[in-house]
């Protein structure tokens, strides 16, 4: 499985384990995580139910309850009133099955199953405690689209599931590298440019990438699944937050706030954009997207973390606001006229950087020093008496080797060429920023283009690193 080799493994050692083993996989809608249990695990089913989206309590009882019966081949039985009914019945069935063998119990949908006040998740822990772990046989899994949900009642709970957990495992969207790898499975073979541009859209979401076609150019795939009426992605904004949280209206709020802003946002300034309820709505809402891996809190270089800033990592969700959402009658020609707009040049540039956020382990072996503790920032400086026009740093990485990198993302639709006065406004922002943090430390200008850079008098006299997209698919 493309990008999954290192979970993959760690899920098929605890089939050769001599106990039962809990395992929690979580991660973002459509990342592929029922596909990765169902590959690894599909000979060693015993139990496989998936939750119903905002089914009541009765129908997800009679939906289990039904699995159940199939696997004792009794397809038709008497509906059952409550989950300790269910949960009795679970256990009848699992007693009779041998114990010469792993058995794989697989609850996909865990958060729509376990509906406000059923008790599901107790007799579920119960279950755990009272006879799967006192068995050699059993493997059970969980999952979840609602990464905080499964985070909060099963991770971290404080009860039944306190340390019960073997594995958890949150899968990620694929890397560029990794994307290169799917697509190739497939047959598709892109440029990394071309790559890059498709990431930029599908933020390396499995799913969405299995809807690309071969002999396909990028424009032609964004304008198909974004704008077409039958595009997948055109109406995919619609379903995605609220398959993952209860009452999503918050997130979505504080999604599109962010949306709209490049270098991030304070706490206040997203409450008073958003009109979010500030407090407890706030609190869970983004720390749901925290969580889940849609937000990232950023603490600017020199700042503490109450001067926290909050960014949109989600590239489909950044996307989908700055062009489908305007233009989703105007069918998928669109997108000829707005690929040429300099609202897309302005997207690609904050497109690109977050992509370079995004693979902070690639920059760090690409730089030669994936051994070394980083941390990595970003920075602003406003104008002052001694910094005329004030500055803005994309990407800051603080080494522990007392070193520092100036990091510029630079998307160009051909050869980046540096000019005398953009190498200028490079070794100007490189003092200036020495000066205004005072730093002790060696500070490289590094410079990070998609297609690459011109080795000119300009580049060679301001550039001490230069990296590209090739060097990130490495």
């Amino acid at each position: 499985m493309t990008g999954r080799k290192s979970q993959e493994d760690l899920m098929k050692a605890l089939i050769a384990t001599k106990k039962s083993s809990f395992i929690a996989v979580t991660g973002r809608r459509r990342v592929g995580k029922t596909y990765i249990i169902d590959e690894v695990y599909k000979k060693q089913f015993c139990l496989r139910i998936t939750g119903i989206q905002d089914a009541e309590t009765q129908i997800q009882i009679n939906n289990f309850t039904q699995k159940i019966a199939e696997n004792l081949d009794f397809p038709i039985i008497t509906a059952l009133n409550n989950w300790q009914e269910v949960f009795e019945l679970l256990k009848v069935y699992l007693k009779s099955l041998p114990k010469n063998r792993k058995h794989v119990i697989f609850i996909d949908e865990l958060p729509w199953i376990a509906t406000k006040r059923s008790g599901f998740v107790q007799l579920l822990a119960h279950l755990w405690n009272d006879y799967l772990s006192k068995e050699k046989h059993f493997v059970l899994v969980v999952c979840g689209s609602s990464t905080s949900w499964i985070a909060k009642k099963i991770v971290n709970d404080r009860g039944g599931f306190h340390n019960r957990l073997d594995l958890v495992i949150q899968l990620k969207p694929f890397t560029l590298k990794e994307t290169k790898e799917f697509l190739e499975s497939k047959n598709i073979r892109l440029t990394n440019q071309a790559i890059a541009e498709l990431y930029m859209v599908t933020g390396g979401i499995p799913y969405y990438l299995e809807q690309v076609k071969k002999g396909e150019s990028v424009n032609q795939t964004i304008a198909r699944l974004c704008f077409d009426d039958n595009g997948l992605l055109k109406n995919e904004y619609d379903n995605l937050y609220k398959a993952l949280f209860d009452h999503p209206e918050n997130h979505e709020a504080i999604v599109a706030t962010l949306a709209a802003a490049h270098n991030g946002l304070t706490r206040k300034q997203i409450i008073s954009i958003s009109k979010v309820k500030e407090g407890g709505p706030y609190t869970r809402a983004i720390d749901d997207l925290i969580t889940s891996g849609f937000v990232e809190e950023v603490v600017p270089y020199g700042k503490s973390k109450r001067g926290s800033l909050y960014r949109l990592l989600d590239e489909y969700s950044i996307f989908y606001h700055k062009f489908i959402a305007k233009n989703k009658k105007k069918g998928k020609t669109i997108w000829t006229s707005l690929h040429q707009s300099q609202q897309y040049k302005i997207w690609t540039g904050y497109a690109f950087e977050n992509i370079c956020q995004r693979h902070m382990a690639e920059i760090k072996n690409a730089l030669g020093i994936s051994g070394i503790y980083t941390e990595h920032y970003s920075f602003s400086s406003k104008a002052d008496e001694t910094t005329e026009k004030g500055f803005q740093i994309d990407l800051i990485i603080d080494r522990k080797d007392d070193s520092i990198n100036l990091c510029e993302c630079k998307f160009y639709n051909a050869e980046f060429k540096m000019t005398k006065e953009y190498a200028s406004k490079l070794r100007t922002r490189k003092q200036e920023f020495i000066e205004s943090t005072k730093t002790k430390k060696t500070v490289f200008n590094t410079l990070i283009t998609n297609y690459g850079a011109a080795r000119n008098e300009h580049f060679l006299d301001v550039i001490d690193v230069h990296l590209s997209v090739d060097d990130l698919m490495k």
